[in-house]
């Protein structure tokens, strides 16, 4: 496995190898000992999926503090782009997002600290995005940013989002508790 810088604090695309042969494809795209080594965060409490159809935008979410939490990202079919924003007060990069495309076959997933809001789009019919999360989803701490307040191209013309997603605060007007 391998750690990409990326220009965020704490923000990082992990790489690791597709092994490919005559059955298929094989990754690994958790160890607990490269982790600990690289003084990541490992201690997961939650892993789930959404399958997407093309043209959904889902995000941006997050959980506050107590219950914020390390998020690993990768996605095992299908094609995203995947966005997030630093809500970290004291940060270099406030405000700003990170933008990067993940698909089935780039041995590639990101690594989201505390602090971030996390959004994605769907490229691709049946697309679906994998999480692990260090803590569990606790409804009182379950906020989001409106996507559509971030300056970033989704690659999508109409994007479908959900009735909750259109009702959160845009970026300029959440006051971020991180």
């Amino acid at each position: 496995m391998k750690i990409i810088q990326t220009p965020f604090e704490g923000l990082y695309i992990l790489e690791t190898v597709n092994y490919e042969d005559n059955r298929g494809t094989f990754q690994k795209l958790f160890n607990y000992d490269f982790f600990v080594e690289n003084n990541l965060e490992c201690d997961f409490k939650e892993f789930y999926y959404s399958t997407n159809k093309k043209n959904v935008v889902r995000g941006m979410h997050f959980q506050t503090p107590p219950h914020d939490h390390v998020k690993i990202v990768y996605v095992s079919k299908g094609k995203i782009v995947d966005v997030t924003v630093d809500l970290r007060k004291d940060s270099a990069t406030f405000g700003k997002h990170f933008r990067i495309e993940l698909d089935e076959t780039k041995a590639q997933y990101l690594y989201i600290p505390k602090g971030f809001a996390h959004g994605f789009a769907s490229l691709e019919d049946d697309t679906i995005v994998n999480y692990a999360q260090t803590t569990c989803y606790a409804k009182d701490n379950d906020c989001g940013i409106f996507s559509g307040s971030i300056d970033v191209d989704w690659g999508i013309e109409e994007p479908i989002i959900s009735k909750r997603d259109l009702t959160f605060p845009s970026l300029q007007e959440y006051d971020s508790p991180f």
